[in-house]
């Protein structure tokens, strides 16, 4: 009977699991075969990767795409690491009466959508075009600094925080650090995996943001690899060989990323301190 049920399980899994990864495996099978195929529904690998390659290097600034989408998300992780961990940081360890107040406002955020947001975020931006055009409309700074960093990654680094060694504060300020040599110093390599998980989230947000860089960004040479293959289905015929080829070098730097650092990131979500 215990058999019967371990089969039963491992049966369900696998199940479960080829579920779950049918569509990648059916992106990448796509992206080798030409659109005729594709609309067909072939699930056979084909010999057609590279002449789909070279019609969407053809046909998109491919390179130009990539290169934006990956300044705008390193800076934006890098940024918003630092300043949500910043504001957890201090959120959790300095004590004063308003703490909780400011917080629970801050939490409260949360539930305002975005799409409330937008029009109030293009009309600031359109202003500061005025008299600072590299950070205003139709520039890497106006997609970067409205998604720097959000209330969830502060209540991340928050609630990670609490997991911080006190006595490891204590020795810092006794061996005479200041707070900020205590979180450079301290804080950040004992955080590590909580900085991993953090930084995953944030990259593949920011690599895969889609509505406000198609708001803000104006000309060709400024978009994002999302909104390069929005344009390629909007045509009357799209090469859905093309389209599923763009996908699949879109998927390969966020996969990278959190391939790199998959152990740290499920330390990190489950609260662990190394």
């Amino acid at each position: 009977m215990a058999k019967l049920k371990r089969v039963l399980v491992y049966l369900f899994l696998s199940i479960i699991s080829f579920v779950s990864i049918f569509p990648f495996l059916w992106m990448i099978i796509s992206s080798t075969n030409p659109s005729v195929e594709v609309t067909k529904g072939r699930l056979l690998p084909g010999n057609y990767f590279m002449e789909n390659l070279r019609k969407l290097m053809d046909s998109t600034e491919l390179l130009q795409a990539l290169y934006n989408s990956a300044v705008i998300a390193i800076v934006t992780t890098v940024l918003a690491l630092v300043i949500a961990s910043l504001a957890g940081y201090g959120f959790e360890i300095f004590r004063s009466k308003t703490r909780d107040v400011v917080f629970n406002i801050l939490l409260l955020s949360m539930m305002i959508p975005f799409a409330a947001l937008m029009v109030p975020l293009y009309r600031f931006f359109a202003n500061v075009s005025r008299f600072a055009p590299m950070m205003g409309i139709n520039s890497v700074s106006a997609v970067i600094l409205p998604t720097v960093t959000t209330a969830f990654l502060i209540f991340f680094f928050r609630q990670s925080t609490k997991m911080f060694p006190r006595d490891m504060l204590e020795a810092g300020r006794i061996d005479g650090l200041s707070e900020i040599g205590i979180f450079f110093k301290i804080f950040m390599p004992t955080m590590k995996t909580t900085y991993a998980a953090a930084g995953i989230i944030t990259f593949m947000s920011s690599w895969n943001n889609y509505l406000w860089p198609l708001i803000v960004l104006q000309t060709p040479e400024k978009k994002t690899m999302p909104l390069l293959i929005s344009t390629l289905g909007a045509g009357y015929a799209p090469d859905y060989g093309v389209i599923m080829t763009s996908i699949v070098i879109a998927t390969l730097p966020t996969a990278l990323v959190f391939f790199l650092l998959q152990k740290h990131f499920v330390a990190g979500m489950t609260g662990s301190v190394k």
